[in-house]
């Protein structure tokens, strides 16, 4: 259970729930593996990453897929590397404390394609 943490900025007062700490980072996959386990995803040529790119109907879906996703994001504490231009978001997945891919990135790949409506939990 996350405990609340208060903030102060100025004259106002936020609360913001506290992340989870992980003990340790998980075995790195091969890329190709980890791409295998998350449909519409590739294993990265250049780099130990997974990526994929979404397509929206306008910026507005793009955005709002986005804010989605980086709500997920915060919450298991693993975030991804993209850009948005008008209605594609482009996405890199890979653990930088890990050095290449893990199973967080596996995860967060089912969540985003949850998100796009690509893959039932």
């Amino acid at each position: 259970m996350a405990s609340r943490l208060d903030v102060e900025r100025g004259s106002s007062r936020r609360s913001f729930a506290s992340k989870q700490v992980r003990m340790s980072n998980p075995k790195l996959l091969s890329p190709h593996d980890a791409a295998e386990q998350a449909s519409g995803w590739a294993a990265d040529e250049t780099r130990p990453s997974i990526r994929r790119t979404f397509q929206f109907k306008d910026f507005s879906e793009a955005f709002g897929f986005m804010t989605r996703v980086a709500l997920a994001a915060e919450t298991a504490d693993h975030h991804p590397e993209w850009s948005n231009v008008y209605n594609r978001v482009d996405v890199i997945l890979t653990t930088h404390d890990a050095g290449g891919v893990t199973a967080w990135d596996v995860a967060l790949a089912k969540q985003m394609n949850r998100i796009f409506g690509d893959e039932i939990s």
